[in-house]
Order: C-alpha cells, then sequence, then structure tokens
C-alpha cells in the first residue's frame, strides 16, 4: 500500500478522468462516501463539471436529500446514533428512484431528490432523464456495505482523531456511528479509491493494497 499526496485540485482531476474512462451498461452509478466532516457532498459537486468536459452527462444526488421522515428518522431521538447508522437514509428510495433506473436495464429516468428534511415533507423534485453513458454521483455518509448497488466506490477516510477534531460540535454525537461503520464495514478495506482526508487542504491517495 502506498499513500500519495496530492492537491485538492489534482484529486479532483484525477478522479474525474478515472470515472470518465470507465464504460458500464447503462450509466455509471458512483458513491461518494465520507463523514460530513470529510465534505463528500462537495467533492461529488466539484466533479460534475470536469466530468461534464469530458463528455459524460452528470448527476449529483446528496443521500442527504433521501433521509427517512422524521417520525421514522428520529423514533429514537434527534441524537441517537444506532438510529443514524442504521436507518436514517432511505436506501429503498435511493435504490427504486435513482440507483436501479441508472442501472443496465433501467430507464435512466432518476429522481435528484427525494425528500425535504428541514420541512419534513416530499421534496417534489422533477425526474431528470440521464442518458446512456452518463454519470450519477451519489454523495453522503454511511453509504457502502448495505447493498446499494455502485459500479465505483470513493470513500474519504478520516483518522479517528480528525474525525473527532473535524466534526462539527452539533454533530459529535454521530461520532459512534462512523466508529461502529469503521469497524463493521471497514469501506476503506474494499473501495475502489480511498483517500485520506485528515487535513482537506493536503488530502492523499491510498494506492495498492
Amino acid at each position: 500500500m502506498r499513500v500519495r499526496p496530492i492537491t485538492p485540485e489534482l484529486l479532483v482531476t484525477e478522479l474525474a478522468a478515472r470515472l470518465a474512462g470507465v464504460a458500464v451498461p447503462g450509466r455509471l452509478r458512483v458513491a461518494v462516501d465520507g463523514p460530513p466532516a470529510a465534505e463528500p457532498d462537495a467533492l461529488a459537486a466539484a466533479l460534475v463539471d470536469p466530468l461534464r468536459a469530458a463528455g459524460r452527462p452528470v448527476l449529483h444526488v446528496r443521500a442527504a436529500d433521501f433521509l427517512r421522515p422524521a417520525s421514522i428518522r428520529l423514533e429514537h431521538g434527534r441524537t441517537n446514533p444506532d438510529a443514524y447508522y442504521e436507518g436514517w437514509v432511505d436506501e429503498a428510495g435511493l435504490r427504486r428512484e435513482v440507483l436501479d433506473p441508472a442501472g443496465p436495464d433501467g430507464s435512466g429516468r432518476l429522481l435528484p431528490s427525494l425528500w425535504d428534511a428541514a420541512a419534513d415533507r416530499a421534496s417534489r423534485a422533477p425526474y431528470v432523464d440521464l442518458p446512456l453513458g452518463g454519470v450519477v454521483l451519489v454523495s453522503g455518509a454511511l453509504l457502502l456495505g448495505g447493498g446499494l448497488p455502485f459500479d465505483v466506490a470513493v470513500h474519504l477516510v478520516l483518522s479517528p482523531a480528525a474525525l473527532d477534531r473535524r466534526t462539527d460540535p452539533e454533530l459529535r454525537w454521530t461520532l459512534p456511528a462512523f466508529a461502529r461503520y469503521a469497524d463493521e464495514v471497514d469501506p476503506a478495506s474494499f473501495a475502489d479509491v480511498v483517500v485520506r482526508a485528515d487535513d482537506p487542504r493536503h488530502p492523499a491517495l491510498v494506492e495498492g493494497g
């Protein structure tokens, strides 16, 4: 295993080039997985324009727009790490509305968001048609290990100390969920791309194995 330091700009360039070169039946389904402190949404957003410039239509979907209703999500309280780990994201909805339609036999008709968590109601977003050869980037936390059908998995990993240091104080209650994720799923052991993100100004690619 080799850890290669890389600038944030070059990380986006290299990752976009790698994804642009992957051909699969249907559309390419990419997970950009990491805790909020690692900013997976920001990385996915940064990949959109380079992928389009490479000729790949792109849709960026945030897992935060596919949360379950508050009555289900918060059944055991607003700061329950086990509930956060096991059931905040509506994985069935994400599969039904995004990943399956983007798959080899899918229609390409994708829903960019399902639930407005702030208003606690359906987002009422219109469907988007993603052409064959397109790329759907799904970003968020705890996306791997649950059987969701991704073609490429990008995992942003922080050391426990960095995760503790960089997590927003209002989200510190989620730390046990990420410790459990690392222990039970260990996404860094199987993700296609692993990025060490302890310092957002100085990421590093983990290569080999």
